[in-house]
């Protein structure tokens, strides 16, 4: 990188866990009641530091990514635990982008946090800095092991947010949310063990090594069903999908702010990146098969779904489900399996991680003035928050799919890509983006319109300046992307295009 032999992955990825670790030492020299208050105050500046390095170093990153390839970038790779197991990171036009959305929002979870939480500071900042390493390794690995104790560690920190500062059910929720993704993942460890064995068939030496495994793995068609469900177990239940989609609304309602910014941002995305890495390359034919139940599992979401968000009487429950329908769009498109859909679906990832977050850091500012998310306690916010009703406003026509905002572009490419293949799926895809707007426009005039009847709206304060440097970035990036599209299609392209040749050869092959 600019000339320079550094292994930039590593310490992109690193980075956060070093800044923890110094963190959970300065803890330990403290001294006395005084230091350990005076290293509370400290800690969000540090995070916020460390965070920021992060995204400085992964914007570099993108600089330098070259986007008329679709090999592997800035690759580091050794031996590890032996036996073909190594230490392998690199990026593509698929999994940088989502390095760059971590970092980017990691540090807008930090600044947020600074006020709404109250209580063991320090604790709560080592535990987000080590879910950034976490999440930012899992989109860099390229070794199916590697790439598992990535996936999986991730439950831990954010077990520990919902569980120690979220709301009164909180344990209910984090163990909810914890069992729901560890079971689903037992299954695809059980199936990577698998492929390590069978990779090491005849005279070949056997690899989890995922460039590997995706250039010269040719699974019989009996075994890649299996195989295809075991992966789908994990990845299904993390984006989540119906009907795995139920400890999700539990957990945004007890997670912190920042917490349900990240769980919708990044976590969920952590699914959808893995269909795109494991179940299309690898399982070709297993993907044809199952494309039905995928399309019939993805139109329920966007549906169903969207029904239910209407039916909620908190603004975090109805945000939270709204997190699934829009997810049904990109399974939908993934499994359409040709380039304007795939495209649309990581575009969608993309769109929602901003848009998502934005919604749960405004309903995050009304929150920390009044303790409630029921939406029958509001009313004519927009005499008392303009500032606040401007920018929720603009996150919900983007949540709606408004034109000239990026949640339109990633809606309307998987719909039109999964149009070329089936028609009646689009259609009830289309169904579900009026049924969003249903729910989404009920929220904004229940809340932010209307008469304010309730006086203890009377002296509630509009955003601050924090509270806006928050949600400027985001609204700044949800239109930009929403007009240039580009931004993110130039970057992945090649990528994807590889991706669905690829796909096609061999289905081809199989047929």
């Amino acid at each position: 990188m600019f000339g320079l032999d550094l292994p930039i992955l590593s310490i992109i990825t690193f980075l956060p866990l070093v800044g923890a670790l110094a963190l959970m030492l300065a803890s330990k020299l403290a001294n006395g009641e005084e230091g350990r208050v005076q290293l509370e105050k400290a800690a969000p500046k540090v995070a916020l530091l460390v965070s920021l390095a992060v995204l400085i170093l992964s914007l570099l990153l993108l600089t330098q990514f070259k986007n008329d390839t679709h090999e592997f970038q800035f690759v580091e790779k050794f031996d590890w635990l032996g036996g073909g197991i190594s230490y392998h990171l690199g990026v593509d036009g698929i999994s940088i982008l989502f390095v760059v959305l971590t970092a980017f929002l990691t540090p807008l979870c930090i600044i947020a946090s600074r006020k709404s939480i109250k209580k063991r500071m320090l604790d709560y900042m080592v535990a987000f800095l080590i879910l950034e390493t976490i999440m930012i390794g899992v989109f860099c690995a390229l070794d199916m092991v590697l790439f598992y104790l990535f996936f999986e560690a991730v439950l831990i920190p954010m077990f520990i947010i919902i569980g120690v500062w979220g709301g009164k059910d909180r344990v209910y929720a984090a163990y909810k949310f914890f069992l729901y993704t560890l079971l689903g993942s037992v299954l695809m460890l059980a199936a990577v063990l698998w492929i390590y064995y069978y990779s090491g068939t005849g005279n070949a030496a056997a690899t989890t090594d995922i460039v590997e495994l995706h250039r010269r793995l040719d699974i019989p068609a009996g075994a890649q069903t299996w195989l295809w469900l075991a992966f789908f177990a994990s990845f299904a239940v993390k984006m989540p999908m119906w009907p795995v989609h139920t400890w999700l609304p539990d957990a945004h309602v007890q997670a912190p702010t920042a917490g349900s910014v990240i769980l919708a941002g990044i976590l969920l995305k952590m699914g959808g990146y893995g269909f795109l890495r494991f179940s299309l390359p690898l399982f070709p034919d297993a993907s044809v098969q199952f494309t039905p139940l995928v399309f019939g599992m993805s139109v329920i979401a966007i549906i169903y779904t969207s029904l239910v968000a209407y039916r909620q009487h908190d603004i975090k429950k109805l945000i939270a489900y709204s997190s699934v329908a829009h997810m049904g769009f990109v399974t939908m498109g993934i499994f359409a399996a040709n380039e304007l859909a795939v495209q649309g679906a990581i575009f969608q990832m993309l769109s929602h991680g901003l848009i998502s977050g934005a919604l749960f850091f405004g309903v995050g500012v009304i929150y920390d003035r009044m303790h409630t998310r029921e939406i029958s306690f509001y009313g004519g916010l927009v005499h008392r928050m303009p500032i606040f009703a401007f920018f929720f406003m603009l996150f919900t026509m983007a949540n709606v799919g408004l034109p000239g905002t990026s949640g339109f572009i990633g809606e309307i490419w998987t719909m039109v890509g999964t149009f070329q293949v089936n028609p009646w799926v689009a259609a009830g895809a289309a169904l579900g983006m009026v049924l969003s707007a249903v729910y989404a426009l009920h929220l904004y005039r229940e809340v932010v319109f209307g008469e304010q009847t309730n006086e203890k709206l009377d002296d509630i304060a509009d955003m601050n300046k924090t509270e806006i440097l928050v949600m400027a970035p985001l609204a700044i990036f949800t239109i930009i992307l929403g007009v240039y599209p580009s931004l993110v299609t130039d970057v992945t392209a090649a990528s994807v295009e590889n991706l669905i040749t690829n796909f096609q050869a061999a289905i081809g092959q199989g047929s």
